[in-house]
C-alpha cells in the first residue's frame, strides 16, 4: 500500500505559471481529478499531496505541460489528458520530446504511449499497421507524419487512400463528376491535412499531384515511389485489394495502413484484408504494428466512455448469440 506523501514546487516564470494553472485553476483540477491527488496553488508555486505514485505522476505532468509552454505551445484540456496517460508507463520520453511531428501548422506531440510507439515505428519501419477504435489517432498521426516529410523535402509527394466500401468501389454508377463521387468518403482525410497545413498549400499541393487523395481503386497497376502512402479504414479491404496495395510500395516509400477490426462494413462472410495482413505479415522482418484501445482515445473524454460501452456491450451479445446457439443444439 502507498504511503501519504506532500510534494513543493516552484516555477520560474509566473505568466507561464498562470497558464499552467489554468483559468481558475482549471488545469489543476483536472490533474486532480485524474489522479486523485490534492493540489494546492499560490503565486508560482504549487503544494502536491496524496500516495506516494500519484504524487509522482502529478509532479511529472505538471513538468512535462510547463515544459510544453516554455517552448510556446500550447496547454489545454486534451494536452492535460495527454500528459496523464503519457506519465501512466514508461514509453519514449513522458514529455513525447522525441516523437513530436513539426506540420506547417502546428507541432504534435503524441498523447498515449500507444501513440509515442506509433510515431516511433513510422520513423523506424517502412511498413507500419495501426489499429484500434475510433478516435485514437492513428490516421491523423499518420497523415502529421506524411507532411511532416513532404514539408522536409524527405519524399516527393503524399497517397492518401481509402476503400469506398459503402459504394462497393462502383464509382461509376454515383452522380457527379469524379471527385463530387469520391470525395465523401476521403473528407476526413482532407480534414486532417487542412489542420496540418494552411488552406491554399493543401489546394496548390492536390492541384500539382504531391498530394493525392483516391479511393483504393485507383491504385491498381501503380508503383508509389519517393512518397508516403497511407492507407484508411483498411479494414474494409478484401484480401486481394491489401495485397494488391501492399505491393505498390517502391523505392524511398514508406506506407502506414490504418483501420479499426471491430467496424468491418463489407459482406457477411468475406475476411478483412487488414486481419488477413496482421496474420499473414506479423513475423515479418520490417513490418510493425501498433495496437490501439479505448484508453488511447484521444478525442473528447465521452468518447473513451462510449468506446469502452459499446465494446462491452458488443462482447456480451456476441457471447449471448453464442449460448443461444448451443442451446438450439448447434454445432458451434
Amino acid at each position: 500500500m502507498s504511503s501519504r506523501a506532500h510534494h513543493q514546487m516552484a516555477f520560474d516564470d509566473n505568466g507561464l505559471a498562470a497558464a499552467l494553472f489554468g483559468p481558475h485553476h482549471g488545469h489543476l483540477a483536472q490533474i486532480e481529478q485524474g489522479l486523485g491527488v490534492s493540489i494546492h496553488a499560490r503565486g508560482n508555486e504549487v503544494a502536491i499531496s496524496g500516495n506516494d505514485a500519484a504524487v509522482d505522476r502529478a509532479a511529472k505532468v505538471l513538468n512535462v505541460l510547463y515544459g510544453r509552454l516554455e517552448k510556446g505551445l500550447d496547454v489545454d484540456a486534451q494536452e492535460i489528458d495527454g500528459a496523464l496517460r503519457m506519465s501512466e508507463g514508461a514509453g519514449p520520453k513522458a514529455n513525447g520530446a522525441e516523437v513530436t511531428v513539426q506540420t506547417r501548422n502546428k507541432v504534435i506531440s503524441p498523447r498515449s504511449a500507444t501513440q509515442a510507439a506509433y510515431l516511433k515505428a513510422i520513423d523506424e519501419s517502412e511498413l507500419v499497421f495501426g489499429q484500434g477504435p475510433a478516435g485514437t489517432g492513428k490516421t491523423y498521426l499518420a497523415v502529421a507524419k506524411a507532411v511532416e516529410r513532404l514539408v522536409q523535402g524527405r519524399v516527393d509527394r503524399i497517397i492518401l487512400s481509402r476503400p469506398a466500401v459503402e459504394a462497393g468501389e462502383q464509382l461509376g454508377f454515383l452522380p457527379g463528376d469524379m471527385r463530387e463521387k469520391v470525395d465523401p468518403y476521403l473528407r476526413p482525410l482532407y480534414d486532417a491535412l487542412y489542420d496540418m497545413l494552411p488552406g491554399p498549400q493543401v489546394v496548390k499541393r492536390l492541384e500539382s499531384g504531391a498530394i493525392e487523395v483516391a479511393p483504393l481503386a485507383f491504385m491498381r497497376g501503380r508503383t508509389l515511389a519517393n512518397a508516403f502512402v497511407i492507407l484508411d479504414e483498411a479494414q474494409n479491404t478484401t484480401p486481394v485489394q491489401m495485397k494488391m496495395f501492399l505491393t505498390r510500395l517502391g523505392e524511398n516509400s514508406s506506407m502506414v495502413i490504418t483501420g479499426d477490426l471491430s467496424q468491418v462494413d463489407l459482406p457477411r462472410g468475406i475476411r478483412s484484408g487488414l486481419r488477413d495482413a496482421i496474420d499473414v505479415l506479423s513475423q515479418t522482418k520490417g513490418v510493425r504494428f501498433a495496437e490501439f484501445t479505448e484508453k488511447d482515445v484521444v478525442r473528447h473524454r465521452l468518447v473513451a466512455r462510449i468506446v469502452q460501452a459499446y465494446q462491452g456491450v458488443e462482447a456480451e451479445r456476441r457471447t449471448g448469440a453464442r449460448y443461444e446457439h448451443y442451446e438450439d443444439g448447434g454445432d458451434g
